[in-house]
């Protein structure tokens, strides 16, 4: 898989902007400030149609501007056209100039896997964020996986209204709660073997992949779920804790309850890591997933590896460079083209950003 070109209109600092890039190793080059995530942020937008820093979609227009397009060429086993439209109305994506009417029957075409630095932040934060981490992996993955976790998450918000109408009223009938139950049930099993079938895919690669980078220790990832039981079991759970739940207002157990734990040498990373370890434990997650989607899509994904000299140093760089796949396409972000090595630069195309222009070199 990669992007023949990316042509850009009214995102963020670009007015108009079209580039040809090459099918291997892309090199963005300049000052902090110049554009270069921005640049890799509109690749990664085009695939799921947000960014990877910030959730409001209005700040990648341009300032002063309506709206924002950003448009790319992706080769496959066919050549398709692929178009995702903001505006402060809404969102609109085309493949092939075709409107496509379901976000998540347009984001499992492009597979990008993204490296940087400000995702080691998931040990620190809450279980949500690495919830959020499965839920975008797996939307490139798994095409009902969003359409799952849509109605999961709509039934949720059903039940735990009804929680509170039976606290607040007193007389509401344990009947209907039971049949939202059941179905939050069903739903919720059907993302959690989704996730679970997902980790145990990355745990084929993910220790020898640390290894292979960092030169030591044994790296896993255990997912944890409230649903790693049967269905009656968890129903039953349900049913035991429906007085605790009714008093709480709100479901007390659920895939939306889902957390990762990684584990060095098993130790804890979240509790017990330092902030070196817990950088290579997500970098090594994210190259277990290349392995993942080449033997599940059978074509490489597109790479993006985001300022990655600000969070490891040279040597590490390049050995993360050096177990890549030849054939993977892979955009680095850098300020200092020094960092990277002369075997790397030459098999590499190469852009300056410079003054808000970006010239090949």
């Amino acid at each position: 898989m990669k992007i023949n070109y990316l042509q850009l209109h009214n995102f963020r600092n670009y007015e108009n902007l079209k580039l040809n890039f090459g099918d291997n190793l892309n090199i963005i080059y300049g000052n902090n400030g110049v554009g270069k995530t921005n640049l890799v942020e509109a690749i990664y937008a085009l695939s799921i149609t947000k960014s990877f820093r910030t959730n409001n979609d209005k700040f990648l227009i341009k300032h002063g501007q309506l709206s924002t397009k950003i448009e790319g060429e992706v080769e496959t086993n066919t050549v398709n056209n692929y178009e995702v439209i903001i505006s402060k109305e809404g969102k609109k994506v085309k493949i092939d100039g075709n409107i496509i009417s379901k976000i998540s029957d347009y984001i499992s075409n492009i597979n990008i896997v993204l490296l940087e630095p400000e995702e080691q932040n998931i040990f620190k934060e809450s279980p949500s964020s690495r919830r959020k981490l499965l839920n975008i992996e797996l939307s490139k993955l798994e095409k009902d996986y969003i359409i799952y976790l849509n109605i999961y998450n709509k039934i949720l918000k059903q039940r735990n209204f009804y929680l509170r109408e039976a606290y607040l009223n007193g007389n509401s009938s344990k009947e209907y709660l039971d049949i939202i139950t059941k179905k939050l049930v069903t739903y919720g099993l059907k993302i959690y073997e989704i996730r679970k079938n997902f980790i145990e895919k990355i745990n084929l690669y993910l220790s020898d992949l640390y290894l292979k980078i960092f030169k030591q220790g044994n790296l896993i990832v255990k997912y944890n779920s409230d649903f790693d039981k049967s269905e009656q079991e968890i129903i039953d759970r349900y049913n035991k804790n429906y007085n605790r739940e009714v008093v709480m207002g709100k479901s007390l157990y659920g895939i939306h309850h889902d957390d990762l734990i990684f584990y060095l040498d098993n130790q804890n990373i979240a509790e017990w890591g330092s902030n070196g370890q817990q950088k290579n434990a997500i970098f090594s997650f994210k190259l277990a997933e290349i392995e993942v989607i080449k033997a599940e899509k059978g074509m490489t994904p597109i790479l993006i590896l985001d300022d990655l000299f600000s969070a490891l140093d040279n040597q590490k760089v390049k050995n993360i460079v050096n177990i890549l796949d030849n054939q993977i396409q892979t955009f680095i972000t850098t300020t200092d083209l020094n960092k990277i090595s002369k075997k790397i630069i030459k098999n590499g195309k190469i852009f300056n950003i410079k003054d808000e222009e970006i010239t090949e070199v």
